[in-house]
């Protein structure tokens, strides 16, 4: 591959529309949502199946709460207080539910839940938290 292939594919289209924050924002939560439900599936009710895809889920999930959680405790953040407030919260609650699905003491189901209602706030859909 040619500097000038490496460079185009790095960057990507020149013409593309641009990406605003909210549509990264639910494209993140929509591929890391996709991923718990999968590996809930994969894991099902019979027991740990595929504990890893389970783990990795969880862990990659409660890195992208962890990002926003420190983004909306940053004193700047844009945010209506209550709503910053809220997101807070329900990184906090996906930190200790997390723990309980990796001891087998609850399911992922919640944690789906509220990512899917966070990414319909995101479109606009109704409340996020």
């Amino acid at each position: 591959m040619t500097p000038s292939n490496l460079a185009h594919s790095a960057y990507g289209r020149p013409d593309a529309p641009a990406r605003s924050p909210r549509t990264i924002e639910y494209d993140l939560f929509a591929r890391t949502t996709r991923a718990l439900a999968a590996a809930q599936v994969a894991t099902g009710p019979a027991g740990r199946a595929d504990f890893a895809a389970l783990a990795k889920a969880l862990h990659d999930n409660g890195r992208m709460w962890r990002v926003l959680a420190t983004d909306v405790a940053e004193p700047g953040n844009a945010l209506p207080p209550a709503l910053r407030a809220r997101l807070f919260y329900l990184y906090q609650f996906t930190e200790q539910h997390s723990r309980k699905v990796l001891d087998g003491n609850a399911e992922a189901g919640v944690l789906i839940d509220i990512n899917t209602a966070v990414m319909r706030g995101l479109r606009g859909e109704g409340v996020a938290a």
